[in-house]
């Protein structure tokens, strides 16, 4: 099994991979990483035998050196980290392809592997973003929006009388007090904003079938509602990190 490192602003998603699939998962706060409070934690998950290599994405470049570190000390090697030179499995037709963000390409390698093109992946972190795979196989760009709990958490520090809310399933529309308006205003308001985005999506690319496949955090949650998402993978950007290991290195490896 190889080691995989999503490493997000708040949390690092680990996972251990093999030829067939991801098969466990794991999160530890990024922040951890970085001060080296998570190295235990990581090694317990990684296991007694020593996994034969890792691959690695990246949101957070003062994660990076971190992980890199931690991962040389556990496989002897640093991690395959992906990047648009070394990305495979799907196209990149974007203007400025260094910006493109780690993990976009690796859920772009996943839901083309798995679902084809034209699709789309919405993923669901600190901020949720739509990346789009064309219908010739391409990475060709998204969309990026504010994530469901920064919006909610901004509310809360911007006003004197917004308290913090724990976002979860809301039934009515019309809120109760102020803490029911505002999860109705973040879980309803939030499966409209998807659903419109994903119509303009599909109007753009001319398509009447488009794969959309939620990840992430809050993806399950709003995929309840937004009939227009077709599949929740919650392991879709550790997938595409394997998909890109193996690659590389082959299914013997």
């Amino acid at each position: 099994m190889i080691l995989l490192l999503d490493i997000g602003n708040t949390h690092t998603h680990l996972g251990l991979g093999g030829p067939r699939g991801v098969t466990r998962m794991l999160n530890v706060p990024t922040a951890d990483l970085v001060a080296g409070r998570a190295r235990a934690e990581v090694e317990r998950f990684a296991g007694p035998h020593r996994p034969p290599g890792a691959a690695l994405c990246s949101v957070v470049p003062t994660a990076t050196s971190a992980a890199q570190a931690l991962v040389t000390a556990l496989t002897g090697a640093p991690a395959l980290q992906l990047t648009p030179r070394n990305v495979r499995g799907v196209g990149i037709r974007y203007p400025h392809p260094a910006t493109i963000g780690q993990d976009r390409l690796a859920n772009a390698i996943a839901v083309h592997a798995h679902f084809g093109a034209p699709a789309v992946v919405v993923d669901f972190g600190t901020a949720v973003t739509f990346d789009v795979v064309d219908r010739d196989g391409d990475y060709v760009g998204g969309i990026i929006a504010p994530g469901l709990a920064a919006m909610t958490d901004y509310l809360h520090e911007k006003t004197a009388l917004l308290p913090r809310i724990r976002i979860r399933e809301t039934r009515r529309v019309i809120g109760r007090n102020t803490s029911e308006a505002m999860l109705v205003g973040a879980v309803h308001g939030y499966r409209g904003l998807v659903r419109g985005l994903i119509g303009e999506l599909r109007a753009e690319l001319g398509v009447r079938r488009l794969p959309v496949v939620a990840t992430g955090g809050y993806a399950r949650l709003i995929a309840r509602g937004v009939k227009e998402i077709t599949a929740v993978r919650p392991a879709l950007t550790l997938e595409g990190l394997r998909l890109l290991w193996f690659a590389h290195h082959g299914p013997a490896a």
